[in-house]
């Protein structure tokens, strides 16, 4: 079997984009994701090595902390962290190895599936999907929301860039409610 191709979560070979009025839905397949939780006793430890990692304090709650790598707050003690996957392929098992028993480390690389919606007035999609007030985001939020009965993560980049994070196994039916919004929207 060395025959085989890498595809991406909406099963193509390149990842897929899509436009609509002023809206770009971009298939981002090059995220590497880990989870990092701390253990019971040990969340001073953790988010002293994340400070470490990510250069500045974890972010706080329902907040995204730009850079490479970064990483978003999931729950009390609880972060997802990301990096470019050419340069952290294995960004779970450094992160594991440097929390050396304080935090438990998940690799989530291919558990999620990521969608970067860029472009004007992107609250005027959002609305039709979820019911986060995206109307509000300015830049470095983080909230997790359903889309299409499925539990997401909105990530504001910037207020003309929303990452969508959905489970890859659902991929199919995310792209599909966003690219209805987005016909809706504009």
């Amino acid at each position: 079997m060395h025959d085989l191709n890498p595809i991406t979560p909406l099963g193509a070979a390149a990842p897929v984009v899509a436009h609509h009025g002023p809206v770009t839905l971009t298939e981002v397949t090059e995220t590497a994701l880990a989870s990092v939780a701390a253990r019971l006793g040990r969340e001073a430890e953790t988010a002293t090595l994340l400070t470490e990692v990510l250069g500045a304090a974890p972010p706080a709650p329902a907040r995204l902390s730009p850079g490479t790598p970064g990483a978003f707050w999931m729950g009390p003690d609880q972060w997802m962290v990301e990096a470019p996957l050419s340069t952290h392929e294995d960004l779970a098992a450094q992160l594991a190895v440097r929390a050396n028993g304080a935090a438990s480390v998940t690799e989530q690389t291919d558990a999620w599936c990521r969608f970067d919606l860029t472009g004007d007035n992107l609250a005027d999609v959002f609305e039709r999907l979820c019911p986060a007030n995206t109307r509000a985001f300015a830049g470095g939020e983080a909230v997790r929301s359903a889309i299409e009965h499925l539990g997401c993560f909105l990530l504001c980049r910037a207020p003309d860039h929303i990452t969508v994070l959905g489970p890859r196994s659902a991929a199919g039916s995310l792209h599909h409610a966003l690219v209805v919004a987005m016909r809706a929207a504009f």
